[in-house]
């Protein structure tokens, strides 16, 4: 009490730096006030790279495969929901199932936990560049998705499918970094069918490799193009395959025929 009675009475000077003192300490009040939600949501948009250890209670996804398949997938990763759920493409905001029914690729809107027989259903094969969980692709390493792509060569040579769909641009970058040494895909970048000399696991002499085709993410989280956007490139993909399921009908027609000859 005694101390405010001092500062009314001091002289203009003093009471000028009394009031710039005062408004210092309400500024910084202000400032640690500032709600933990608020705080808490500039950190998340913030993510970035998780350790294995983080996720390694989640189990990893298995692929979904068989031989001369038409379409092998390419994801990045198991999401969290699909590591709960063990079903590919599980969490209700991602599009992957929606765009395959959209676009013509599947004749139905097929379920997550029908992963495993779509290769049997309808000559599709599900994989992903890397297979550990993680909650989003920000939480990966390059030098992961980058260690990955041998592995994708592997697959397509033992598995050899026609086309390998490459699920999102981020996918892509790793795969084409690692085939260019390191230089980055920049302006050559285009989604929908790559040049044949981008074939996957090419066999000299054998096997030509499966035809790429680089569609958008499905992630839920993935905004930069419009959902026009997305349904142009997933249709131009599907147009190729109900092509070829009418092409590979005709081609098992045919044999039979000749075998009855």
């Amino acid at each position: 009490m005694d101390n405010h009675h001092q500062v009314v009475e001091d002289a203009p000077e003093v009471r000028r730096s009394s009031r710039l003192a005062s408004s210092t300490r309400s500024s910084t009040r202000s400032d640690s006030s500032t709600p933990p939600a608020a705080r808490g949501k500039r950190k998340r948009t913030a993510s970035g790279y998780a350790p294995p250890s983080t996720y390694a209670h989640l189990p990893t996804l298995p692929d979904a495969v068989a031989p001369n398949l038409l379409v092998l997938f390419v994801g990045l990763n198991p999401g969290i929901q699909t590591a709960r759920t063990g079903h590919a493409y599980a969490h209700p905001s991602n599009l992957f199932w929606k765009l395959l029914y959209s676009s013509g690729v599947t004749p139905r809107l097929c379920r997550a936990d029908e992963d495993r027989s779509m290769p049997e259903l309808y000559s599709l094969g599900l994989t992903n560049i890397v297979s550990r969980p993680s909650r989003n692709g920000s939480e990966l390493s390059r030098q992961e998705m980058d260690d990955g792509v041998e592995a994708l060569h592997e697959k397509a040579r033992r598995w050899r499918p026609e086309s390998m769909c490459i699920v999102g641009k981020s996918i892509w970058e790793s795969i084409w970094r690692v085939r260019h040494n390191r230089k980055p895909v920049g302006a050559a970048f285009k989604y929908g069918w790559q040049d044949e000399t981008e074939n996957m696991g090419v066999i000299p002499g054998e096997w030509p490799g499966a035809r790429v085709f680089v569609a958008s993410s499905t992630s839920g989280l993935a905004a930069t193009l419009s959902p026009a956007e997305k349904q142009r490139i997933w249709d131009e993909l599907g147009k190729w395959v109900k092509k070829r399921r009418i092409e590979r009908q005709e081609e098992r027609h045919s044999s039979r025929q000749d075998a009855t000859a």
